[in-house]
């Protein structure tokens, strides 16, 4: 693996209600037992247990990671010119990996210039260094200790040799989306290599390429999505989760976006045309395309809609097609869910929209932490 650094002188949820559902009983295998199921979680497990980090990396390629004295918006404009959502952070002063900056950050980061008592100007973000973000980041999450000092986060990691399962609940229980993989060739930790960003998606692939030609050993991945409890539905097609299903009309605005993004702590919205249907998706990730031109300068956020924002990245689709291809990954609820496996392992799918057959009316969303939750719960 080549490391690609870049330092400032870089230029550049719940279950369905399937008794009382007719179009279930049409489409889904007679319900599993709870023996079935445990049989395929504990095959899984046992896989997963005897397998390392060492194997989601590629044969060639490279990882990026920023330096943390890097401008905030040099930094931005980065990931979005790499196509990428999130990169470790360097700081050469200690020779070690110090964190992560995500589109999140830059989420909270455009939030907070929309805020009228804002104390980051449009000017500062030009200079304001990604370690002052990071700084600034604790006083607002009230990080301090009763002394009145920052509180500062370690960097959740993982090593080459760490079990798939290991790396696989550090995700969730962090809810992160990519985890570092680092070696260090020291006992104190010095002297990091920075080898692979892994994420629950890698190790979906691992697990399905594993079984692809011994599913009958798993008989859960032959059961219909809508069968098993997974993924986050929308009320009226199963039972409420107890939180709202979020979507979004083309017209709402980004400032609406955002905020949705952060109270539910989801990393996509479904838009949807006033019957439901699917139109497109607004994700974390897009936020990114706001660095080019500095276009985050010359918008207000409540005054752009959501679909001038997925349009503004669109027509400045990154050269390394992060914003290509096809955005809305959709699925039906009588999909099996080793097909749903197949579509989330592809690098860059987070998640899928389950729609309705031929109207493409939203009924829920699973997601590869969803599958995760549920094998390894």
């Amino acid at each position: 693996m080549i490391p690609a650094f870049f330092s400032p002188e870089t230029p550049g949820r719940s279950n369905m209600d399937v008794d009382n559902d007719p179009f279930h009983r049409l489409v889904a295998s007679p319900r599993m037992s709870q023996a079935d199921i445990e049989l395929s979680r504990n095959r899984i497990s046992v896989f997963l247990s005897t397998h390392t980090a060492y194997e989601l990396l590629p044969d060639s390629g490279k990882v990026i990671a920023l330096d943390v004295n890097l401008p905030v918006k040099q930094a931005f404009h980065i990931l979005y010119e790499q196509g990428i959502p999130v990169a470790p952070l360097w700081d050469f002063s200690n020779g070690q990996f110090v964190g992560v900056l995500s589109a999140l950050d830059f989420v909270l980061i455009l939030r907070e210039l929309g805020n009228h008592g804002s104390n980051l100007t449009e000017e500062e973000l030009e200079t304001h260094t990604i370690s002052a973000w990071k700084e600034g980041k604790l006083h607002l999450n009230g990080q301090i200790d009763g002394n009145g000092q920052l509180i500062p986060r370690r960097l959740i990691h993982a090593g080459p040799y760490d079990s798939l399962r290991d790396v696989a609940l550090k995700l969730l229980q962090n809810k992160i989306s990519t985890l570092p993989v680092v070696h260090s060739s020291s006992q104190d930790g010095s002297f990091q290599q920075l080898l692979h960003l892994a994420s629950l998606s890698g190790i979906l692939k691992c697990i399905c390429r594993n079984f692809r030609h011994s599913s009958s050993s798993l008989p859960i991945l032959q059961q219909p999505i809508c069968s098993i409890p997974m993924g986050t539905w929308v009320p009226k097609i199963g039972e409420s989760s107890g939180q709202p299903f979020a979507m979004l009309r083309p017209n709402a605005s980004l400032s609406a976006a955002l905020s949705l993004l952060v109270q539910a702590e989801v990393s996509s919205i479904p838009i949807v045309d006033d019957n439901d249907s699917l139109v497109d998706m607004y994700c974390r990730s897009d936020i990114t395309a706001l660095a080019k031109d500095r276009a985050y300068a010359q918008i207000r956020l409540d005054e752009m809609s959501i679909h001038q924002a997925v349009q503004l990245g669109q027509d400045g689709a990154s050269p390394y097609g992060f914003f290509n291809g096809q955005r809305c990954q959709m699925c039906l609820r009588s999909d099996p869910l080793h097909k749903v496996m197949e579509r989330l392992a592809v690098p860059g799918v987070r998640r899928l929209v389950i729609v309705e057959a031929g109207s493409k009316r939203v009924e829920g969303i699973i997601s590869v932490s969803d599958v995760f939750k549920f094998l390894l719960s």
